[in-house]
């Protein structure tokens, strides 16, 4: 059993850690079809919503916005999901009338055979204003073919999720014509990449001619630059969304920055030993001001120094964060050698110790710790 005595001290959660300026992980775009590929972008293009990211055979690949990639022929009415909702979110966007989706917890029931849907007729290549569609809550079932079974499978809508109605499959009918591609309603996988918003091309993996079917086509980040910093989990209670950062750049100088994104996953160290399981890290990702984008133009990836400004708590009793034990009736503990739990008010965490108040607590007194 290990102990540690209970320390007075002066605790500080400011931090200077090492980040990396970039446009943050790349995301890998892999082929989604036969053919072979017949256009690629330069890399560092910068690719928005409705743009094309490549051709194959020709054919051009478009990028959407949404959460959820695209991983099956959308050729049904009555099909449900959250891939759905993305081509409905983006046609709207664009200006396209999708008509009215059913409403959450509305049951639908899916065509009983695929319907492609031929080209309308005079399609115009402009948004229309289309009005027609099922109602919220009432069963999807407008121009869908006679049933050859008694039932058909039946969808309850959930949160999220998005229908393959009629309506929507006419508004992919006149999005598919001004894009210059068949207008048939029907989307399959390799039609669209799906991506969190617009992209950068970081890097081009294959080449014209190539089989688009086999390996990794590019890989695409953010369009903006940003510091990602990986912080020990037992530091990361003293990093707050919105806080005001300090960043030193290569050649010393430095630009202000703030936090934007703390990651929920706690990961160990990249390069810890074989069997080892490595610090714990969590990653935290800082935006650049609007004033530093000048000063980091011509920097695509960088070392750098990032300062997390904080307070400082003069004389205050302290404790390593492994000697609290969680209290089921909620609260935290410390376990005093040979002795009982001793309940404890939490203050500042700063460097893996955390500041500790309660009665019969004091300095120098002993109690257990896990690490």
């Amino acid at each position: 059993m290990r102990t540690v005595a209970v320390i007075r001290t002066d605790l500080s959660n400011e931090m200077e850690l090492s980040g990396t300026l970039g446009y943050g992980t790349p995301l890998s775009v892999q082929g989604a079809a036969s053919g072979r590929v017949t256009w690629l972008p330069a890399p560092g293009a910068k690719v928005d919503r409705n743009e094309q990211l490549y051709r194959i055979d020709d054919r051009p690949v478009r990028v959407f916005y949404g959460s959820t990639p695209m991983f099956r022929r959308l050729d049904t009415r009555g099909l449900v999901g959250r891939d759905i909702k993305v081509i409905a979110d983006n046609l709207r966007a664009l200006g396209y009338n999708v008509g009215s989706q059913p409403g959450v917890g509305s049951t639908v029931r899916k065509a009983a055979t695929p319907v492609p849907g031929p080209a309308a007729p005079n399609a115009s290549a402009a948004p229309e204003a289309k009005t027609s569609g099922a109602p919220d809550g009432r069963t999807d079932e407008a121009d869908a073919p006679t049933p050859t079974a008694s039932t058909r499978e039946e969808t309850k809508v959930k949160e999220g999720d998005g229908v393959l109605t009629a309506d929507l499959m006419d508004a992919v009918r006149r999005w598919q014509t001004a894009t210059g591609a068949a207008a048939t309603g029907v989307l399959d996988v390799s039609d669209i990449v799906v991506t969190q918003g617009a992209v950068r091309v970081s890097s081009v993996k294959t080449q014209l001619g190539a089989d688009a079917a086999t390996g990794e086509l590019m890989t695409l980040t953010a369009t903006t630059k940003s510091v990602t910093v990986p912080v020990d989990a037992p530091d990361i209670a003293s990093v707050k969304q919105g806080a005001k950062v300090t960043i030193k750049l290569p050649d010393a100088s430095e630009v202000p920055g703030e936090v934007s994104v703390i990651s929920t996953v706690v990961q160990t160290e990249e390069g810890a030993p074989e069997g080892a399981a490595g610090p714990a890290k969590v990653t935290v990702t800082v935006s650049l001001a609007r004033t530093s984008a000048g000063k980091v133009a011509d920097i695509d990836s960088a070392a750098v120094q990032v300062r997390f400004t904080g307070q400082t708590k003069k004389g205050v009793l302290a404790v390593p964060v492994g000697t609290l034990l969680a209290l089921s009736e909620g609260g935290y503990a410390v376990q005093v050698e040979n002795g009982p739990l001793r309940p404890v008010e939490l203050g500042m965490f700063a460097k893996g110790m955390v500041e500790i108040t309660g009665p019969h607590v004091e300095e120098g007194t002993r109690v257990v710790t896990a690490s």
